[in-house]
């Protein structure tokens, strides 16, 4: 089914399907392996949130969900308008504090998306 993927059952600390079956991939890894993907860069209306799909040198499929600024920036808008005390991020050493200049614009592009 496309763009339908699903991930194995791998117990961890009770949950029945968590993260234990997947991977963190780094923020300039995505940004370098989204415009060469098979799907190209897709969007989930429901989650709110960017993803894209790729084969791997021995054919498996894979699914990868990230964050970027417009999904960024729409969760913290939401965190405003609710009045809430605040939003978490993943894990914000993932972006890419290279000096390239692209890096340091999609960087800076992902923090500033934190205050709406």
């Amino acid at each position: 089914q496309d763009h339908v993927c699903s991930l194995p059952k791998v117990p961890f600390r009770g949950a029945p399907c968590s993260d234990a079956a997947g991977r963190q991939v780094p923020y300039a890894a995505i940004m370098k392996q989204v415009n060469s993907s098979l799907s190209g860069l897709l969007w989930d209306e429901v989650q709110k949130a960017p993803f894209y799909e790729y084969k791997d040198s021995v054919g498996q499929f894979h699914q990868v969900w990230f964050d970027d600024p417009h999904s960024i920036s729409l969760k913290a808008a939401y965190v405003k308008r609710r009045g809430l005390r605040g939003i978490g991020m993943w894990n914000g050493n993932s972006l890419d504090y290279s000096r390239e200049a692209v890096a340091e614009q999609q960087t800076q592009a992902m923090w500033q998306a934190l205050t709406p």
